[in-house]
């Protein structure tokens, strides 16, 4: 998760529809719960409780439980709650044999369903660390936080997206435990077979790689779509570059510039001259000092056709593949001679036919994620649960997502012409980004045209006004392609 540059703040998903005037919650919940037809979803995903209040009043309460203090909300939530109290929401998180997994899975499917058809569509992964603190708390590792730049004490959850131009939607999660200052289960699982216990083995003995691995494939295999895979530069490896060759996906990533080989072939006196070079010699060899401006973008790019061995270690047979890596300046200024020793980020493609502007359009559409990152740890209640069992902690970061879904979906039913429109704009995706960029040059003509008229009151001030501006907005582009300056030199560690 990236929060290098500080954007204005984009309007919170979660309290824009708890804040909508005219919209009763409770209402909307209610009914979305029906229309979705939840019972049935809870009885496949074998939600089950033998007495007491039904499981389905209890799984809505706690889909809601973040929001009870609302004024709007309280028809149905807060009478469930006081009639089955505190107890029976945590003990329902605390069991070992529900599959949040697949309730969640079930949940995203109808989500993306009400996207349309024929448009393009991406798998999006990426990880955020929550800073946990406890000694009883089992799981809790330390992890290296990209975003800051050092480790910390707490967890790291895996998340896979669907991002498109008509939203985004987290389709699973996965929790991922380091080997370093591991804290141990204070007590063995009731039942070494549960559900919880699996997820708990994958946690400890499983890499992010094989992690991703397993959440694209439980999403292919549940029907849902997508022609493209990105991920930021700490997912851009051998392996996921595999995963995508096996499952058919176009693969964009950023790329770190690490000791990773690529064979350039070229012609000298009539023969064919094959070479390996890492990412920092190709940009000595073809990128430095040959940037091309792109068109309507303040940064400049270089594309560079090379071949990559997908094998891990000498003994397997080479397994080389046509792949695509674009360089893209990662600088404003246009006159700068040459850049400098970080201000440069490289994206690799395994599609070598796409052009430098829809590879970077499309990888735009990774940011998506960024803002669901954003709204999880501060409105959806990632892993604020009140218990050190490994079944709630399962069930928080489930819970996170369907309470997304839930809301992306309960503002889709509403038909409101400016809900769906702030909708869109929280999901930042590749119509928006590169829209944006062509409406912006139109803007800052009709702008610069309105402010030269107040120039004999304003005076020099015009040119601040319009300059504070043109920052802003550049600001948000680059930070959605990772462009800003804290970005590259963490990548380059």
């Amino acid at each position: 998760m990236n929060n290098a540059s500080k954007l204005p703040a984009l309007p919170a998903l979660t309290v824009d529809l708890l804040q909508e005037s005219g919209i009763l919650i409770d209402n909307v919940f209610a009914k979305l719960w029906q229309q979705m037809g939840m019972k049935t979803i809870l009885h496949r995903a074998g939600f089950i409780k033998r007495s007491g209040t039904p499981i389905g009043e209890v799984i809505f309460t706690l889909s809601l439980w973040l929001w009870l203090k609302k004024d709007s909300i309280g028809m149905f939530a807060r009478d469930s709650l006081q009639g089955m109290g505190k107890d029976v929401l945590y003990d329902t998180m605390n069991r070992e044999d529900l599959n949040w997994r697949k309730c969640h899975e079930l949940i995203a499917c109808k989500a993306v369903k009400s996207f349309r058809k024929g448009i393009k569509k991406a798998f999006v992964v990426d990880d955020s660390v929550v800073q946990r603190f406890g000694k009883k708390m089992p799981g809790i590792s330390s992890h290296f936080d990209h975003t800051t730049g050092r480790h910390m004490m707490g967890q790291q959850v895996l998340t896979l997206g669907l991002s498109c131009e008509d939203g985004f939607v987290p389709l699973d999660n996965e929790l991922f435990t380091s080997q370093t200052k591991i804290q141990a289960l204070p007590d063995p699982f009731k039942e070494g077979r549960s559900a919880v216990a699996r997820r708990h083995r994958v946690a400890v003995q499983q890499t992010k790689p094989e992690m991703v691995a397993s959440l694209v494939r439980r999403a292919l295999r549940a029907g849902i779509e997508a022609r493209y895979f990105l991920a930021d530069a700490w997912f851009g490896s051998k392996a996921i570059i595999k995963l995508c060759q096996e499952t058919a996906l176009t693969a964009i990533l950023r790329i770190k510039k690490s000791k990773l080989k690529y064979r350039v072939s070229e012609y000298s006196d009539g023969k064919m001259i094959q070479r390996e070079m890492d990412i920092k010699a190709l940009y000595q060899q073809s990128v430095r000092k040959q940037w091309k401006k792109i068109p309507g973008q303040k940064y400049q790019a270089k594309v560079v056709d090379v071949e990559l061995n997908l094998t891990q270690t000498a003994k397997e047979e080479a397994q080389w593949i046509n792949v695509r890596l674009l360089f893209v300046r990662g600088s404003d200024q246009e006159t700068k001679a040459q850049t400098g020793k970080h201000d440069w980020a490289v994206f690799l493609c395994t599609d070598r036919g796409l052009p430098a502007t829809e590879i970077l359009e499309l990888y735009a559409m990774r940011w998506a994620i960024e803002v669901y990152f954003k709204e999880a740890r501060q409105h959806l209640g990632l892993l604020k649960e009140q218990s050190n069992h490994s079944a709630a902690y399962i069930a928080s970061i489930h819970l996170t997502a369907i309470r997304f879904c839930l809301l992306v979906m309960a503002k889709q039913t509403q038909g409101c012409e400016n809900i769906t429109q702030i909708r869109q704009s929280l999901c930042s995706n590749t119509a928006n980004i590169s829209f944006a960029a062509k409406l912006w040059q139109v803007f800052r003509a009709i702008i610069t045209g309105a402010l030269d008229e107040l120039k004999a009151i304003l005076g020099d001030a015009v040119t601040l006004v319009l300059e504070t501006i043109e920052t802003h907005i550049q600001c948000f582009f680059i930070q959605a392609l990772q462009l800003d300056p804290k970005t590259l030199r963490l990548e380059a560690l």
